[in-house]
């Protein structure tokens, strides 16, 4: 890869000197501007508003433009003499945590290549000390006719510099986000947070331009003499009327274009389950104790047991113990309230025999008194 700038990095009292080249390209299709009645190109020529002559870079130089339009000429030698200790060097002023760089300080990108042999050792001395510190360093260097600020971290087994914007060039978010008072729901929030999920990470590296591609395919297709129709794209709303809906909407499209929709019934299915309460009652029955297994002894299935058999039958074991006991107690009290019935039997018939032999005396005994009675009152005829 070519170079775009030559100088070194400094690195407390250590020299490295680098080559500086650029770690992008531009792929955009560029268009020539022609003239529609004829196709012929467009040319721009540098003129004097003076004169109007045309002049030649050679005769071009640079002038700073006043308030009141006063043209103010600056030199290259006015820009040479210019104390700028960063013209041919990267100079290192710090080492931070990637996290303190703010994103949107990011520039462009470029690969630092060590310049020689003797550049090798102290290369990868920086190299391997930022791997190991985990952190990036902060410099300054002078590119383009001005003065940089640049942070440099590893990638690969390369050094690489990032330019960043100078604090002062990012501007304040004044104004931009909205500002009428927007409440959002959590439900809102849930299909939010399911749409990012449906959607997923992605690999970088499988992402195109899409847009770059039809353009080559239009060109392809004029080359050719044969124009074809371009497909219409898909119509999108500019206005959100049901966001609950948009957002439902674009769960339910990202499964499908995944192919998780059935997966993703089945989840939403069981998410409502989950979450469904039972209506209230104001009389709750009471729950009905399980039905007690069998006792142990039946006849044994001959089919081999599972490992969690043995597990299954001690457990079985264990639940027809209680149910065991609970049969013998029933059986007791059983025979306790036959006994009891018994006794009760035994001494109703009991009475009774007492209340007959009672009656049997007492009649027996009415009987003589009246045999007496009636042998006295003969004697007394008698006489």
């Amino acid at each position: 890869m070519r170079s775009i700038w030559n100088g070194a990095i400094s690195f407390g009292l250590v020299s490295i000197p680098i080559k500086l080249v650029n770690a992008t390209e531009n792929r955009s299709i560029s268009f020539r501007q022609i003239h529609t009645e004829d196709g012929g190109r467009i040319r721009y020529r540098k003129v004097c508003e003076l004169d109007g002559q045309e002049v030649t870079a050679a005769e071009i130089g640079k002038a700073y433009e006043e308030a009141d339009g006063t043209m103010i000429p600056i030199t290259d030698e006015d820009l040479a003499a210019l104390p700028l200790p960063t013209a041919k060097t990267i100079e290192i002023v710090a080492f931070v945590p990637a996290s303190q760089i703010d994103p949107l300080q990011m520039d462009a990108a470029y690969y630092l290549q060590a310049n020689g042999v003797p550049a090798a050792k102290p290369y990868t001395l920086l190299r391997e000390a930022l791997k190991r510190s985990d952190r990036v360093a902060i410099a300054k260097y002078a590119l383009r006719g001005r003065e940089r600020l640049g942070m440099l971290r590893v990638v690969d087994d390369v050094i690489a510099m990032h330019g960043l914007l100078w604090p002062d060039e990012i501007r304040r978010p004044e104004g931009v986000a909205p500002e009428t008072p927007v409440t959002v729901r959590d439900a809102e929030l849930d299909l939010a947070d399911a749409l990012m999920d449906t959607l997923g990470s992605v690999d970088i590296g499988e992402l195109h331009d899409d847009y770059r591609t039809a353009v080559e395919e239009l060109i392809a297709a004029k080359a050719e003499g044969a124009v074809a129709p371009p497909e219409p794209g898909p119509e999108r709303g500019a206005q959100v009327i049901d966001l609950m809906a948009a957002l439902e909407s674009s769960v339910r499209a990202a499964r499908e274009a995944r192919g998780e929709e059935a997966a993703g019934e089945e989840v939403a299915r069981a998410a409502e389950a989950s979450v469904t309460d039972l209506p209230s009652r104001s009389r709750r029955t009471p729950p009905r104790a399980p039905a007690a297994p069998k006792a142990a002894g039946g006849r044994k299935s001959a089919t081999a047991e599972a490992p969690g058999g043995r597990a299954r039958k001690a457990a079985s074991k264990t639940a027809s113990a209680p149910a065991s006991k609970t049969k013998e107690g029933a059986a007791a009290d059983k025979a306790a309230v036959k006994k009891a019935a018994a006794a009760k039997t035994a001494a109703a018939d009991k009475t009774a025999a007492k209340k007959t032999a009672a009656a049997k005396t007492a009649a027996k005994k009415t009987v003589a008194k009246k045999a007496t009675a009636g042998r006295g009152a003969a004697r007394k005829r008698s006489a």
